[in-house]
C-alpha cells in the first residue's frame, strides 16, 4: 500500500528548508501523526533507520 508520506509536499518542503516555519510544523507534525505512525513502521528497519538519522526522529522504537 502506497502511503501518501512518500510523496509528502511538506515533507519536500522540509527537505529543502528545514529551518522554515513549514519545515517546522512538518518536523512537529511528524511526532503524532498516525499517517506518518504508518508509513515508518511498515518500513524496512534499514529505510526506518536512514529516517531516524535524516529526521532525527525517536519513536516507534521496537
Amino acid at each position: 500500500m502506497a502511503h501518501a508520506c512518500e510523496n509528502c509536499k511538506i515533507r519536500a518542503y522540509y527537505d529543502t528548508k528545514p529551518n522554515s516555519l513549514l519545515g517546522r510544523f512538518w518536523r512537529w507534525h511528524i511526532n503524532f501523526c498516525p499517517g506518518w505512525k504508518a508509513y515508518f513502521t511498515s518500513l524496512p528497519e534499514d529505510k526506518q533507520a536512514e529516517l531516524r538519522q535524516q529526521y532525527n526522529f525517536e519513536k516507534y522504537n521496537k
